[in-house]
């Protein structure tokens, strides 16, 4: 049949993720790093991924295609909510419960506020960054310190990297986002082996390239989890 069904411009995805996130139905799906329409008839032709993408990847077209299954579409909606919700209980224990750690109470509840956090994959424009304190950290760090939510994610708009697995030079990515937004302030958390040198860097060259005075700060965690400055 021909109806109106959303169509995806693979070369404008910057692969954030934000249009599979936004469709209830399940619809969409990233598949190598690309948006893509991976169930025809489970889109509803409504658009509600529309407004989520941030790069205009996302339109309406008229065309062939499979008649909307609201069946198949619920039926894989209670299918997930079950593969999920594992024994009763489990899923509130699991996410929102406090764990003791050498003494300390320790909240594990996600601060996380926005997505994705990936450098490579956030855009670089978007709502969030407006008045943001932003968090840009070294993926190993969230690891190696337990109370990173807390300490270090909460209020703010958290973006990771490692300069030394993904070898690319973050400054440029940082840069625009810091000179097109209103960032109020800049704080890196950084290990303290010497490959994490590169994140600080980034972040450095981003703030004296985007020609803005923002206050910044650069924390560094140990390799057993302490704070070390």
């Amino acid at each position: 049949m021909i109806r109106k069904i959303i169509k995806i411009d693979k070369e404008k995805c910057n692969g954030c993720g934000a249009c599979a996130s936004a469709c209830h139905e399940g619809a969409i799906e990233m598949v190598n790093g690309k948006a893509v329409l991976t169930r025809e008839n489970y889109c509803d032709g409504l658009g509600d991924c529309l407004p989520a993408c941030p790069v205009d990847a996302i339109s309406f077209e008229m065309r062939e295609a499979p008649a909307y299954d609201e069946a198949a579409v619920k039926a894989s909606q209670r299918a997930k909510q079950h593969a999920h919700s594992g024994c009763p209980g489990s899923r509130s224990m699991r996410i929102d419960h406090e764990k003791k750690v050498d003494n300390t109470d320790i909240s594990v509840s996600s601060q996380l506020s926005q997505w994705p956090v990936q450098i490579k994959l956030v855009p670089v424009n978007a709502p969030y960054f407006d008045g943001a304190n932003l968090l840009v950290a070294a993926d190993c760090s969230a690891y190696a310190y337990g109370n990173f939510h807390n300490d270090f994610i909460k209020n703010k708009v958290t973006l990771i990297g490692c300069p030394k697995l993904d070898d690319v030079d973050y400054a440029e990515k940082l840069t625009a986002i810091i000179a097109n937004n209103n960032i109020k302030s800049v704080t890196v958390v950084r290990m303290e082996v010497p490959c994490c040198g590169g994140i600080e860097y980034a972040v450095k060259t981003a703030l004296q390239n985007s020609g803005k005075f923002i206050p910044w700060q650069v924390v560094t965690i140990s390799t057993d989890g302490k704070i070390l400055s």
